[in-house]
């Protein structure tokens, strides 16, 4: 599969953009566990435009990502493309617009997903960024707004006449948010389309290497993207790459899978700071299937979400893995 001249090889599985997730050190992980592309936490192109300090540290990208793609969103043209330019010169080899954020005060607003009630102007917004900047522009969006508003078959083409490289679908309507069951069949649907020319990538629900498997086989996508289920868990990617080529999931034991984690608490503390950086590290460590099956754990986990230093944080990941290896 390629995006524009970016090679991403065949059924790519990517790095979905998820605010408060995909930060830099996490990114680099993702594509070391086998990722073919990662994408930036989502940027405002208002804030963006504003120079806002926490915005435009998101713009930084590490040459050891690479493909790495840029996500803005934004509900006016002009400012998404003064934010498109902005973003070009940071150096992404992709740019995505995203037109699929469900939450209230980005919906609401008419950006994210809200765009999916607005199409005459979510189709201007993109042609007009594409036309203002050189690299290649991607969109990720959902089915449509609601059950009774499923649009995306009709809207592929018309984003693809707009001139972007590819299409990421999530296979929830806005309404669902992420409740409920990714459906894929429009997914495949669309990817069937004769007038589809660019890749079709799908997203929703992919949790395991099976699943992926069923994705590409079943709807005959180009490429997919994982993104919840990454959470605390990168070396899924590894996992999913190695299915996908051989039949046999490469799995990561568990001291590799704690060595990562103490990686990634130990780099989101020297990129933010100490309190804040294990604030924002906390998402991984409550969502992480890592400690699922080990006996008693729950006052531990307790002890995990509630500790503010990292030599702190770390001893308890040594005592982690000293009883679980001992009890294995």
């Amino acid at each position: 599969m390629k995006i524009a001249d970016i090679e991403l090889g065949e059924r790519p599985v990517m790095l979905a953009p998820m605010e408060d997730v995909t930060d830099e050190s996490f990114r680099l992980i993702c594509r070391e566990q086998g990722a073919a592309m990662v994408y930036t936490e989502f940027v405002s192109a208002e804030a963006l435009i504003r120079d806002i300090k926490s915005t435009t540290r998101k713009l930084h990208v590490d040459d050891r990502e690479r493909p790495v793609a840029i996500q803005i969103y934004g509900r006016e043209a002009d400012a998404m493309v003064e934010a498109a330019r902005i973003v070009e010169e940071a150096g992404p080899d992709v740019l995505d617009i995203n037109f699929g954020c469900p939450v209230k005060k980005v919906a609401h607003k008419g950006a994210g997903a809200g765009m999916l009630r607005d199409i005459p102007k979510m189709l201007h917004i993109t042609r007009e960024v594409v036309k203002a900047v050189n690299i290649p522009v991607t969109v990720k969006t959902r089915l449509g707004w609601d059950a009774d508003n499923k649009i995306i078959t009709d809207l592929g083409p018309m984003l693809q006449d707009c001139g972007i490289k590819a299409l990421t679908v999530h296979g929830r309507t806005r309404s669902q948010m992420y409740t409920g069951q990714a459906d894929w069949t429009l997914i495949g649907e669309l990817k069937a389309d004769p007038r589809m020319e660019i890749p079709v990538i799908g997203n929703g629900d992919i949790t395991s290497p099976e699943e992926a498997r069923r994705a590409f086989d079943e709807y005959g996508v180009d490429g997919i993207m994982i993104g919840r289920a990454s959470f605390g868990q990168p070396w899924i990617f590894r996992e999913v790459r190695s299915y996908l080529d051989s039949g046999t999931a490469d799995e990561v034991g568990m001291k590799e899978r704690l060595d990562l984690l103490r990686r990634q608490i130990r780099e989101s503390v020297d990129r933010i700071d100490e309190y804040r950086g294990i604030l924002h590290i906390r998402r991984h460590l409550a969502a992480s299937p890592l400690f699922k099956g080990i006996p008693d754990f729950r006052q531990t986990r307790i002890r995990m979400l509630r500790i503010t230093h990292l030599d702190e944080l770390l001893d308890l990941i040594d005592e982690i893995e000293r009883n679980f290896l001992t009890a294995e």
